[in-house]
Order: structure tokens, then sequence, then C-alpha cells
């Protein structure tokens, strides 16, 4: 069994009296895609720049490709590929002049500089972009840009950082399906998001929140596991107070709003459809109740609900 790409045990970091990431452990398996899902502020920055020695823990131990982050830091931001959030770009330069001057930052020269410059352009689609300058694309072909840099000097493990913030849906999925090819060809993505759809593009995923790392699995694992019950789609007119009244009936985990209708998780063995229609029927008999998917955001808004303070 192939060794994971990163190791991390009870990493902590602590700035002042905040703990910005506390006491996470976790695995990445090689050649997946695995997403760290939290909110600003959660931590997933701060793990990520501990993992390639940009920050030093205050406590715990990580490897990354077999190295350690406290010993052998420069040599992992060598073999790792890095898209921070805010990636530099230099506007004057071509698309082509970007990717040759990183390229010598990782020690490419000549002929093996030349057809991974290349050989990156064709992978993330800027072939016919590469006399343009930088300044003169838009965001989303500067995010494969991004990309294409993070990708020059072929790294088996790619670090994301929240890499899709600021472009459009449709440059969002382009950039998914990137990171899937990738993936197939057995490189290891880490990627951060705050965007509750791409994270079920993941093959694993963390959830993050107020730094801790409160579960990572699969998305249908998570799903299936990480609910104290089943999830109910229900459709009523108007909706704000069949929201109230399911808020205030017994066994009713959380409801919320889900476009035209609620979206409500019930407790483990609580409701049937019937038991759901007779809570709601003091608003008449418009009602529907159908058994609905689980989502992400169930997920997360459950496993958040009753975190202990840090």
């Amino acid at each position: 069994m192939a060794e994971p790409a990163v190791v991390a045990e009870r990493l902590t970091k602590m700035f002042g009296d905040f703990t910005a990431v506390n006491d996470v452990s976790f695995e990445l398996p090689v050649g997946e895609v695995i997403g760290y899902l939290g909110p600003n502020g959660s931590g997933k920055t701060t793990t990520i720049r501990m993992l390639l020695g940009l920050l030093t823990p205050t406590s715990g131990s990580a490897r990354v490709l077999g190295r350690d982050i406290l010993h052998e830091s420069t040599d992992i931001r060598q073999a790792v590929g890095y898209m921070s959030q805010k990636f530099a770009l230099y506007d004057e330069l071509t698309v082509t002049e970007n990717l040759v001057f990183y390229a010598g930052i990782y020690k490419l020269r000549g002929a093996l500089r030349a057809a991974r410059v290349d050989a990156v352009l064709r992978l993330v689609g800027l072939e016919a972009h590469r006399n343009r300058r930088a300044a003169e694309v838009s965001a989303g072909w500067r995010q494969r840009l991004a990309l294409a840099i993070a990708l020059v000097h072929g790294p088996r493990l790619l670090l994301l950082d929240e890499p899709t913030s600021g472009v459009d849906p449709s440059a969002r999925r382009v950039f998914w399906d990137l990171i899937g090819q990738l993936a197939q060809e057995g490189t290891t993505v880490f990627v951060s998001t705050h965007y509750m759809d791409e994270a079920e593009y993941c093959g694993r995923l963390g959830i993050m929140s107020e730094g801790r790392l409160l579960a990572m699995d699969t998305p249908t694992a998570l799903k299936r596991d990480q609910l104290p019950g089943p999830a109910w789609d229900v459709v009523i007119e108007p909706l704000l107070p069949g929201l109230e009244l399911l808020e205030r009936t017994g066994g009713v985990f959380r409801v919320g709003l889900r476009g035209d209708h609620l979206h409500a998780i019930t407790l483990d063995g609580a409701h049937t459809v019937e038991s759901l229609l007779a809570a709601l029927g003091p608003l008449g008999s418009a009602v529907q109740v159908e058994p609905a998917e689980p989502t992400l955001e169930d997920v997360f808004m459950a496993l958040t609900r009753h975190q202990p303070a840090a």
C-alpha cells in the first residue's frame, strides 16, 4: 500500500491566545482529490501553510511526501505545487513568460523547461493565450495560469487554497474538471473551499470549523454517518409559518428554507410523513412532505451545531 502523500498528527497553531488550528490529524491518500471545507477563518489556510513549512506549528507534526515539515520545509516547497488564495502573477509578462519565470524558480532549465511550459499550457487550455500579457486575460484564464504555474515542475501533490474564489460558476466547473483529470493521472490534490457544491466533487472531504477538524470521510459516508436522522422536503404555502411551526415541533433537529420549499432533518425514528403532515395540520391541507437526500450543508450544520467553545 502506497505511503500517504501527507500525514498530519495533532497539528496545532496558536497566535498569542488565539488557537487557529486545534489538534488536527489526517492522512491524504495518493491520487485522490481531498477537500477541506469550512468558512473563512476556520483554519484552512493556516493548516496548508504549516504543511508547506511557511508556519511553524505550536505543537504536532506532519510529513509531506515523506519529508518532515519542521526540518525539510525547503525540499517540500520544491516538491509540492501550491496555489494561494491571492496567486501572484506578473501582469506585464505574457502567459508564457510567467511560466518560464516560475519554472526557473523550480530550477528547470533549457529543453526540460520549454517542454514543461508547453505541456502545462496544453493541459490547462492556455495555448491560444500564451503570448498575451497576464493583465489582459480574464479572471478565469488567470486562474488557469496560476494552476499551470503550480504544475509546471510536475509535482505529485497540489495544495490549492480556495482556488476558485472570485471566478464565475462556469470557470469553477472547468477548473474542477482539470482537478479531476490530475487526480486520475496520479496527482494528489488537497483543495480548500467554502463552497458546498464544490465539496461534492471531492473523493474525500474534511470539515473545519473554529480551528477543529470535525470529520473527514467521503461525501457519501459523511451524509450517512454524521446526521441524527433522515431528511425531508416540505412544500407548504406560506413558507415562514411552516418554518416556525416545524422549529417548535419535537423531534425536528433542523429546518431551513430551500428555494420554494422547506428542508428538514429529524431525529432518527422521530417522524414519518404522516406525523410531519399532522404537525403541519394547523396550516391547512395543501402540504406535501417527501423523503429527501441529505446534503453536505446538512452535515456541516449538524457537526457545528453543538461544537464546544475553543
